[in-house]
């Protein structure tokens, strides 16, 4: 019996050393997927990760397919909100090396361009560094900020079979025609997009890559909530026009110090680094260049006419209509999320502990190293009007909460949490009712207008989302307490109260 064991133990260590010298023979002998550059590379993810950990898009209520074979109407809704890049150009295409390409708007008479195998040199790129404290850089111009880019900034594959001196990616004519100016005297895409040359891959040298999708970005007024979001929406765009199964990394190209807005680029997207945080030349495996926040509808819709109305998603998936839209309420939903605040809250429902009346106000704050650290005074009397509210609430039949906005003093989260809980959101004009994107469909808007500054901002965002929008157009920038407090009261007894 002994015998047979041992015999039966012989044959099994025989048949292990069998399969595992196979194992070892094929693992070395098959072939591996290659690198996207030479066997000397370097591989750099964002945050240590490949493309597999990228933030995944949650799950909107309001998203509605975007179109990348059939697109919408010329001058349609969706067109104006960035449905309707489809005239696609193609610069540069090689079977082993680079590629790139742009999607024009004719609506929005711009482009969203993308590319492979991309090398961005910071050293070529003369601007500050980016990323400072506000303290450390105060003084500091625009102008130094902002991005001048040296020919050969950016480099693109041309493949093994392109020869002789680099060459331009564009020239003048199609950039006049799918990045034009628009007025804006300094263009950092078109520049950037400008600079770039073609050159063979005997001379794309890439000691480090970026595997991930990865957004480009160049920032204006980066401090400014109205400005910011335009760039957040335009970012949100290009992604999906560019087709990212996931969110993507955004870098930077600018040299503006560090801002609060920065906490909400982290958690709309997948990480965030700036250009000259790179030690040297960087190669993206695949790049996405995001318009200018000017370019969007919100910012294009004060001085042209956008008349879009908002709508659900389901009321447009059954009745279709050229003039409504639901793309800020699906960008809306996108920052509540990122957020982890959540989103089936779209029917009115009547409050257990009360209406919150959120009262958006504007404080005096440091925001750039330009910035002197005073507010231009659109309400006059903000506190007065505050504090007869304040009066009105806490004698109100309903229970009222009346909310006080310090928004200058409270991270971007407790901001966004103060709109979802606002049944009533009211303020003077300025950047802080731009949180009106991402308020609940529930939401009543109440602007005060001083006569200096007669902007449509905030109307226009309420039409697009579908929120009921009520404004008290002053004479000056005083305001009468009992005209604000009886537009309030109308406004309670709409909602029941």
């Amino acid at each position: 019996m002994l015998s047979k064991i041992n015999k039966w133990l012989i044959q099994m260590v025989l048949l292990l050393f069998v399969l595992n010298f196979l194992y070892l023979y094929f693992t070395s002998h098959s072939k591996l997927p290659p690198l996207p550059s030479s066997p000397t590379v370097t591989n750099h993810h964002f945050n240590g990760h490949s493309n597999r950990y990228l933030k995944p898009w949650p799950i909107l209520p309001s998203y509605l397919p975007w179109s990348h074979h059939s697109p919408p109407p010329s001058r349609s809704c969706e067109a104006f909100f960035g449905n309707g890049f489809s005239n696609r150009q193609d610069l540069l295409s090689t079977s082993e090396g680079g590629w790139f390409r742009c999607y024009h708007s004719d609506t929005l008479q711009s482009s969203v361009c993308e590319g492979g195998r991309i090398r961005m040199d910071p050293g070529r790129v003369k601007m500050s560094m980016g990323g400072e404290r506000l303290e450390d850089v105060m003084g500091r111009t625009e102008e130094e900020e902002l991005p001048k880019f040296q020919n050969g900034a950016f480099e693109l594959d041309g493949g093994p079979r392109f020869s002789g001196s680099p060459r331009r990616l564009a020239d003048d004519d199609f950039l006049d025609r799918y990045v034009p100016r628009h007025g804006v005297a300094t263009h950092p895409i078109r520049a950037l997009i400008e600079s770039a040359r073609v050159v063979g891959s005997t001379h794309f040298h890439c000691q480090e890559w970026v595997e991930e999708p990865t957004l480009l970005v160049t920032r204006f007024e980066y401090a400014n909530l109205f400005h910011t979001i335009t760039d957040w929406y335009s970012a949100y765009v290009s992604s999906r026009v560019t087709g990212l199964p996931s969110r993507p990394n955004v870098v930077f190209v600018d040299g503006h110090c560090t801002a609060p807005m920065e906490e909400t680029w982290k958690a709309l997207f997948s990480s965030l680094r700036y250009a000259k945080s790179f030690s040297g030349p960087v190669c993206f495996l695949h790049a996405i260049f995001s318009p200018l926040g000017y370019e969007t509808a919100l910012f294009r819709g004060l001085s042209e006419q956008i008349n879009c109305d908002g709508a659900s998603a389901h009321d447009l998936q059954q009745n279709p209509d050229e003039r409504r839209t639901a793309r800020l309420s699906e960008f809306g939903e996108l920052i509540r999320a990122a957020y982890g605040f959540p989103l089936n809250r779209h029917h009115f429902e009547k409050p257990v502990s009360g209406y919150n009346v959120l009262f958006v106000r504007r404080e005096d704050y440091l925001a750039h190293p330009r910035h002197g650290g005073k507010v231009e005074s659109r309400l006059s009397n903000e506190q007065e009007v505050f504090d007869s509210i304040n009066n009105w609430a806490s004698d109100h039949v309903c229970k009222v909460n009346l909310v006080n906005g310090l928004f200058a003093h409270m991270p971007m989260k407790e901001q966004v949490q103060a709109i979802q809980d606002a049944s009533v959101i009211i303020g003077a004009h300025g950047a802080g009712l731009t949180h009106i994107v991402h308020a609940l469909p529930k939401s009543v808007v109440l602007e005060i207008i001083s006569s200096h500054y007669r902007r449509p901002h905030f109307a226009l965002i309420a039409r697009w989302k579908g929120l009921e929008y009520h404004a008290i157009n002053l004479h000056g920038s005083y305001a009468n307490p009992e005209i604000v407090i009886d537009k309030l009261s109308n406004i309670m007894r709409s909602l029941g109260c």
